[in-house]
């Protein structure tokens, strides 16, 4: 029984090199501040994906939004064996919070159509909520299973999924279609594959297309990616971007903690007082 199977990814700003210039005036990311990496999470998912493929057989599509720089983790994707892949990038997207980001993602896996199972990962290291998939399930109208650590078996109507529960772990069968988010696990996530790098790392996205020729050319060679926009999706813009985003970010900051060494604090409601009133003077609390 083939499986197609879609993979939501994201290109992320690399949070372990955070800086005062990491948010802009309005509460959201200063993407242009940070370096760009794949979110590592997603890259599990893709394995797992992958993983489905090779067992199963099917297809794997990747599914990305962001600006077109995020082109780059669709390349990566290519390299790695995914059979297809589609960036949505539209300024009215921008600014999306959790609630309008997975609005619009569930609009692109229903003009993707066909689908048995969509991967996610757990969560994105830029915002930490692990929303973005449930909402997408929630807005597909179908199951959703979170925190696989392994694909066990699957038949024509359903599948057999190990999901980690925090303190272990529980087998689960869901029917499908059905979306899945995936922690990382032990299992290495596979590399570039040479000859897919040599085959797809002239692929672009025709944003980043400099003429008409290159266009022409890319699509004569398979080589030009999917670019969507919300009108491709069709998407209602008031539940898109900034409009269509309750959630406001009021600070990032990036604290560092440079006391070494501990202290010792007497079980003691002195030793609580002297504590609290240590942490209030160096700023931790209040």
């Amino acid at each position: 029984m083939a499986y197609n199977s879609i993979v939501c990814i994201k290109q992320v700003p690399d949070t372990a090199k955070i800086t005062a210039d990491a948010m802009t005036a309005e509460g959201t990311v200063n993407r242009a501040a940070l370096p760009a990496i794949f979110n590592p999470e997603d890259l599990y998912a893709l394995e797992a994906a992958l993983g489905v493929k090779e067992r199963f057989g099917g297809t794997v599509t990747v599914l990305s939004m962001g600006p077109p720089k995020a082109a780059s983790i669709l390349r990566d994707s290519l390299y790695r064996g995914a059979d297809r892949a589609i960036l949505i990038t539209d300024r009215r997207a921008a600014g999306s919070d959790t609630l309008a980001t997975g609005y619009i993602l569930a609009k692109a896996i229903e003009t993707i159509g066909s689908y048995d199972m969509i991967f996610c990962g757990r969560q994105a290291i830029d915002g930490d909520t692990a929303q973005v998939g449930p909402q997408c399930a929630e807005k597909l109208g179908i199951p959703q299973v979170t925190y696989l650590e392994e694909f066990l078996n699957g038949e024509a109507d359903r599948v057999r999924l190990r999901r980690n529960h925090g303190n272990g772990w529980e087998v689960v069968e869901s029917t499908l279609p059905v979306l899945i988010t995936v922690v990382s696990t032990p299992d290495a996530v596979r590399p570039w594959a040479a000859r897919r790098v040599m085959k797809y790392k002239k692929a672009r996205i025709p944003a980043e297309v400099i003429s008409p020729e290159e266009l022409e050319s890319l699509k004569a060679k398979g080589l030009l990616l999917e670019q969507w926009t919300m009108e491709d999706i069709h998407a209602d813009f008031d539940r898109c971007g900034l409009a269509g985003s309750p959630t406001k970010v009021y600070r990032i900051q990036s604290v560092v903690l440079t006391k070494e060494g501990f202290s010792k604090v007497e079980p003691t409601e002195d030793g609580i007082n002297g504590m609290i009133h240590e942490l209030i003077t160096d700023r931790t609390l209040g």
